[in-house]
């Protein structure tokens, strides 16, 4: 049966179907339509075999073998050139301290034999038992007249000469003297270190600290 219901100006038709004849399923119509056009399976492409596919290719043509030379430039570059030591400044006014080298232990300490040199939560200072013979001496390898003040004010017997900055190969190769650097300002960090030149000298069972002004450096 169809009722016609005016509404606005015009008609909405709505059907009403009542059959006790068509199967209800929870309240609602169902009813079979078969399949509605065509199928497809889900295909997707197996990522691991897509990776290798893309290495092989890259294998072929030499790609891979281009990334690496590049990556082996870099890496020596990093190592001849590493970066500057974060926070290290030029000494513009000088100042000295004393530094405390003791530690405590973590766990106990023994000699070749199992005896007991040093128990867990002992406190020990480094410089009783082994002596230090050689100051450190903290630079900026960029800075001409920091290397050479270091190389006449000390030989390679009495120091190592550390850089915060500048490539320690190529003043190797200048200076014929070998040269080191402070990785990721560790040492400058343990010992609080903020300006160069700086030197650690031993001073009996501690350390002293100063940081050096240069000649000239203030005017």
């Amino acid at each position: 049966m169809i009722r016609r219901v005016a509404l606005a100006g015009g008609f909405l038709a709505i059907a009403l179907v009542a059959s006790s004849a068509w199967p209800v399923v929870g309240g609602a119509l169902a009813h079979d339509h078969g399949v509605m056009g065509q199928t497809w399976g889900i295909v997707e492409p197996d990522l691991l075999d897509t990776i290798d596919r893309r290495l092989k290719t890259m294998q072929a043509d030499g790609s891979i073998e281009r990334m690496n030379a590049a990556l082996r430039v870099k890496a020596q570059e990093r190592v001849r050139n590493p970066l500057p030591v974060a926070g290290i400044g030029a000494v513009r006014e000088g100042r000295s301290w004393t530094f405390d080298p003791s530690i405590v232990l973590d766990q106990d300490v023994r000699d070749q034999k199992g005896r007991l040199v040093a128990q867990a939560g002992q406190r020990v200072n480094p410089l009783s038992f082994v002596a230090m013979k050689t100051d450190l001496v903290f630079i900026d390898g960029r800075d001409d007249a920091q290397v050479d003040w270091a190389m006449k004010r000390w030989s390679a017997q009495n120091a190592k000469i550390i850089f915060v900055a500048g490539s320690p190969f190529d003043r190797m190769g200048e200076k014929k003297r070998r040269f080191f650097f402070d990785q990721q300002g560790k040492l400058t960090s343990h010992f609080g270190i903020a300006h160069v030149p700086a030197v650690v000298a031993p001073q009996g069972e501690v350390l002293r600290i100063s940081e050096i002004e240069m000649p000239g450096a203030g005017a």
